[in-house]
Protein backbone atom coordinates (compact mmCIF):
# COMPACT_ATOMS: atom_id res chain seq x y z
CA UNK A 1 0.00 0.00 0.00
CA UNK A 2 2.98 2.32 -0.07
CA UNK A 3 2.09 3.49 -3.56
CA UNK A 4 -1.35 4.72 -2.57
CA UNK A 5 -1.95 8.24 -1.39
CA UNK A 6 -4.91 10.51 -0.74
CA UNK A 7 -5.35 14.14 -1.66
CA UNK A 8 -7.96 16.77 -0.84
CA UNK A 9 -8.81 20.01 -2.60
CA UNK A 10 -11.09 22.85 -1.56
CA UNK A 11 -11.95 25.53 -4.08
CA UNK A 12 -13.47 28.91 -3.16
CA UNK A 13 -14.89 31.44 -5.63
CA UNK A 14 -16.40 34.88 -5.01
CA UNK A 15 -16.85 36.83 -8.23
CA UNK A 16 -17.97 36.13 -11.77
CA UNK A 17 -15.68 37.37 -14.53
CA UNK A 18 -13.20 35.24 -16.43
CA UNK A 19 -12.52 33.80 -19.86
CA UNK A 20 -10.14 31.01 -18.99
CA UNK A 21 -9.69 28.55 -16.10
CA UNK A 22 -8.96 30.94 -13.20
CA UNK A 23 -11.41 32.96 -11.12
CA UNK A 24 -15.00 32.36 -10.15
CA UNK A 25 -16.46 32.95 -13.60
CA UNK A 26 -14.03 30.71 -15.43
CA UNK A 27 -15.47 29.34 -18.66
CA UNK A 28 -13.19 26.28 -18.41
CA UNK A 29 -12.88 23.94 -15.45
CA UNK A 30 -9.65 23.81 -13.44
CA UNK A 31 -8.17 20.35 -14.09
CA UNK A 32 -5.31 20.50 -11.55
CA UNK A 33 -4.89 22.32 -8.25
CA UNK A 34 -1.08 22.41 -8.43
CA UNK A 35 0.08 18.96 -9.50
CA UNK A 36 -2.80 16.71 -8.43
CA UNK A 37 -5.87 16.26 -10.67
CA UNK A 38 -9.40 17.42 -9.95
CA UNK A 39 -12.58 16.08 -11.55
CA UNK A 40 -12.57 19.06 -13.92
CA UNK A 41 -12.63 18.34 -17.66
CA UNK A 42 -12.31 20.21 -20.91
CA UNK A 43 -15.57 20.84 -22.73
CA UNK A 44 -16.46 18.77 -25.76
CA UNK A 45 -14.43 19.65 -28.89
CA UNK A 46 -11.80 21.59 -26.93
CA UNK A 47 -8.01 21.42 -26.85
CA UNK A 48 -5.55 22.66 -24.21
CA UNK A 49 -1.83 23.36 -24.44
CA UNK A 50 0.01 23.70 -21.12
CA UNK A 51 3.64 24.72 -20.65
CA UNK A 52 5.41 24.30 -17.30
CA UNK A 53 8.68 26.22 -16.81
CA UNK A 54 10.66 24.89 -13.85
CA UNK A 55 14.11 24.97 -12.23
CA UNK A 56 17.32 24.04 -14.04
CA UNK A 57 16.06 25.40 -17.38
CA UNK A 58 13.20 22.89 -17.47
CA UNK A 59 10.16 22.86 -19.71
CA UNK A 60 7.24 20.43 -19.97
CA UNK A 61 4.51 20.65 -22.63
CA UNK A 62 1.12 18.94 -22.23
CA UNK A 63 -1.46 18.68 -25.03
CA UNK A 64 -4.96 17.61 -23.97
CA UNK A 65 -8.05 17.17 -26.13
CA UNK A 66 -11.72 16.44 -25.54
CA UNK A 67 -13.88 14.72 -28.12
CA UNK A 68 -16.75 14.31 -25.64
CA UNK A 69 -17.87 16.10 -22.48
CA UNK A 70 -16.98 13.06 -20.35
CA UNK A 71 -13.59 12.13 -21.82
CA UNK A 72 -10.21 13.91 -21.94
CA UNK A 73 -6.97 12.44 -23.26
CA UNK A 74 -3.52 13.80 -23.96
CA UNK A 75 0.25 13.49 -24.18
CA UNK A 76 3.13 15.37 -22.56
CA UNK A 77 6.90 15.61 -22.82
CA UNK A 78 9.80 17.77 -21.68
CA UNK A 79 13.12 17.86 -19.91
CA UNK A 80 15.55 19.95 -17.91
CA UNK A 81 18.38 22.21 -19.17
CA UNK A 82 16.30 23.07 -22.24
CA UNK A 83 16.87 26.73 -21.40
CA UNK A 84 20.50 27.58 -20.62
CA UNK A 85 23.69 25.67 -21.27
CA UNK A 86 24.78 22.04 -20.93
CA UNK A 87 23.24 18.90 -22.37
CA UNK A 88 19.47 18.63 -22.31
CA UNK A 89 18.15 15.95 -19.95
CA UNK A 90 15.03 14.78 -21.80
CA UNK A 91 12.34 12.75 -20.08
CA UNK A 92 12.82 9.03 -20.62
CA UNK A 93 9.30 8.55 -22.04
CA UNK A 94 6.42 10.82 -23.08
CA UNK A 95 3.62 11.05 -20.55
CA UNK A 96 0.06 10.01 -21.34
CA UNK A 97 -3.14 11.00 -19.57
CA UNK A 98 -6.77 9.95 -19.69
CA UNK A 99 -9.69 11.14 -17.57
CA UNK A 100 -13.32 9.95 -17.71
CA UNK A 101 -16.23 11.43 -15.78
CA UNK A 102 -18.41 8.52 -14.76
CA UNK A 103 -20.98 10.47 -12.70
CA UNK A 104 -22.11 14.08 -13.17
CA UNK A 105 -22.63 16.32 -10.17
CA UNK A 106 -26.15 16.62 -8.76
CA UNK A 107 -27.57 18.64 -5.90
CA UNK A 108 -26.76 15.93 -3.36
CA UNK A 109 -23.94 13.99 -4.99
CA UNK A 110 -20.49 14.92 -6.31
CA UNK A 111 -19.14 14.48 -9.79
CA UNK A 112 -16.90 11.42 -9.99
CA UNK A 113 -14.03 10.97 -12.44
CA UNK A 114 -11.35 8.35 -12.86
CA UNK A 115 -8.22 8.39 -14.95
CA UNK A 116 -4.55 7.75 -15.46
CA UNK A 117 -1.63 10.18 -15.74
CA UNK A 118 1.92 8.90 -16.18
CA UNK A 119 3.51 12.35 -16.28
CA UNK A 120 5.63 13.26 -13.27
CA UNK A 121 6.69 16.84 -12.58
CA UNK A 122 10.00 18.67 -12.95
CA UNK A 123 13.33 16.83 -13.41
CA UNK A 124 13.63 13.19 -14.41
CA UNK A 125 16.25 11.54 -12.16
CA UNK A 126 17.96 8.89 -14.28
CA UNK A 127 19.69 6.93 -11.53
CA UNK A 128 16.43 6.62 -9.54
CA UNK A 129 14.25 6.11 -12.63
CA UNK A 130 11.65 8.58 -11.37
CA UNK A 131 10.53 12.20 -11.60
CA UNK A 132 11.34 14.70 -8.89
CA UNK A 133 7.60 14.81 -8.12
CA UNK A 134 6.05 11.46 -8.94
CA UNK A 135 3.23 11.06 -11.45
CA UNK A 136 -0.36 10.63 -10.18
CA UNK A 137 -0.74 7.28 -11.94
CA UNK A 138 -4.23 5.82 -11.57
CA UNK A 139 -6.65 8.12 -9.74
CA UNK A 140 -10.27 8.50 -8.65
CA UNK A 141 -11.58 11.96 -7.76
CA UNK A 142 -14.85 13.50 -6.63
CA UNK A 143 -15.99 17.15 -6.90
CA UNK A 144 -18.93 18.91 -5.23
CA UNK A 145 -19.96 22.56 -5.43
CA UNK A 146 -21.68 24.47 -2.65
CA UNK A 147 -22.18 28.00 -1.35
CA UNK A 148 -19.60 29.23 1.13
CA UNK A 149 -18.30 32.84 0.92
CA UNK A 150 -19.69 32.85 -2.61
CA UNK A 151 -19.20 29.92 -4.97
CA UNK A 152 -17.15 27.07 -3.50
CA UNK A 153 -16.34 23.47 -4.24
CA UNK A 154 -14.51 20.60 -2.61
CA UNK A 155 -12.51 17.90 -4.37
CA UNK A 156 -11.04 14.74 -2.92
CA UNK A 157 -9.53 11.58 -4.27
CA UNK A 158 -7.13 8.68 -4.06
CA UNK A 159 -4.50 7.47 -6.50
CA UNK A 160 -1.94 4.77 -7.14
CA UNK A 161 1.38 5.89 -8.61
CA UNK A 162 3.34 3.52 -10.80
CA UNK A 163 6.50 5.21 -9.51
CA UNK A 164 6.20 3.09 -6.29
CA UNK A 165 1.35 12.19 -3.66
CA UNK A 166 -4.29 17.35 -0.46
CA UNK A 167 -5.20 21.23 -1.03
CA UNK A 168 -7.14 24.54 -0.83
CA UNK A 169 -7.85 27.28 -3.33
CA UNK A 170 -9.57 30.63 -3.15
CA UNK A 171 -10.31 33.20 -5.81
CA UNK A 172 -8.94 36.70 -5.26
CA UNK A 173 -11.01 39.28 -7.07
CA UNK A 174 -12.48 38.63 -10.50
CA UNK A 175 -9.90 36.45 -12.18
CA UNK A 176 -7.29 35.31 -9.64
CA UNK A 177 -7.25 32.01 -7.77
CA UNK A 178 -4.94 31.14 -4.88
CA UNK A 179 -4.25 27.43 -4.47
CA UNK A 180 -2.63 25.23 -1.85
CA UNK A 181 -2.08 21.49 -2.01
CA UNK A 182 -0.74 19.00 0.51
CA UNK A 183 0.49 15.63 -0.66
CA UNK A 184 1.19 12.99 2.01
CA UNK A 185 3.71 11.34 -0.36
CA UNK A 186 3.75 8.11 1.62
CA UNK A 187 5.27 6.46 -1.46
CA UNK A 188 8.34 8.70 -1.32
CA UNK A 189 9.85 7.54 1.95
CA UNK A 190 11.31 4.14 1.07
CA UNK A 191 12.68 2.69 -2.18
CA UNK A 192 14.25 5.34 -4.42
CA UNK A 193 12.99 7.96 -1.98
CA UNK A 194 14.11 11.56 -2.01
CA UNK A 195 11.52 12.72 0.53
CA UNK A 196 12.05 12.96 4.31
CA UNK A 197 8.53 12.11 5.46
CA UNK A 198 7.10 15.63 5.76
CA UNK A 199 4.98 15.38 2.62
CA UNK A 200 4.78 17.99 -0.11
CA UNK A 201 3.07 21.33 0.54
CA UNK A 202 2.60 23.28 -2.70
CA UNK A 203 0.95 26.65 -3.29
CA UNK A 204 0.22 28.74 -6.34
CA UNK A 205 -1.72 31.60 -7.87
CA UNK A 206 -3.57 31.47 -11.20
CA UNK A 207 -4.42 34.57 -13.23
CA UNK A 208 -6.95 34.57 -16.05
CA UNK A 209 -5.65 36.62 -18.98
CA UNK A 210 -8.84 36.10 -20.99
CA UNK A 211 -9.56 34.42 -24.33
CA UNK A 212 -8.54 31.02 -23.00
CA UNK A 213 -5.15 32.07 -21.55
CA UNK A 214 -4.15 31.45 -17.93
CA UNK A 215 -0.78 32.02 -16.26
CA UNK A 216 0.11 30.24 -13.03
CA UNK A 217 2.94 30.74 -10.51
CA UNK A 218 3.59 27.79 -8.20
CA UNK A 219 5.82 27.49 -5.11
CA UNK A 220 6.48 23.82 -4.43
CA UNK A 221 7.84 21.80 -1.51
CA UNK A 222 7.40 24.61 1.00
CA UNK A 223 8.15 22.22 3.89
CA UNK A 224 11.45 21.16 2.29
CA UNK A 225 10.56 17.50 2.19
CA UNK A 226 13.45 17.00 -0.22
CA UNK A 227 16.63 18.86 -0.96
CA UNK A 228 16.94 21.64 -1.93
CA UNK A 229 13.14 22.14 -1.79
CA UNK A 230 11.23 25.35 -2.51
CA UNK A 231 11.20 25.09 -6.28
CA UNK A 232 9.36 27.72 -8.33
CA UNK A 233 7.34 26.86 -11.44
CA UNK A 234 5.64 29.06 -14.04
CA UNK A 235 2.82 27.49 -16.03
CA UNK A 236 1.04 28.80 -19.12
CA UNK A 237 -2.29 27.32 -20.26
CA UNK A 238 -4.24 27.94 -23.46
CA UNK A 239 -7.64 26.36 -24.11
CA UNK A 240 -9.60 26.64 -27.32
CA UNK A 241 -13.05 25.28 -28.16
CA UNK A 242 -14.14 24.49 -31.69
Amino acid sequence: MKKVFVFLLVLFSEYVFSQSSAGAGATFQQRFIVDMPTAGLLKSNSVSLDADFFADGGLMLRLTASAFNRLNFGISYGGSKIIGDGNVNWYKFPGVNLKIRIIDETKNFPAIALGFDSQGRERYIDNLKRYEFKSPGFFLVGSKSFKFFGYSSIHGGINYSLEKDDGDAKTIGNDLTFSAEYNFAVNDNSVNAIGSGKGYLNAGIRWSLGNGFTIEFNWKDILRNKEPGNSRVVKLEYIQSF
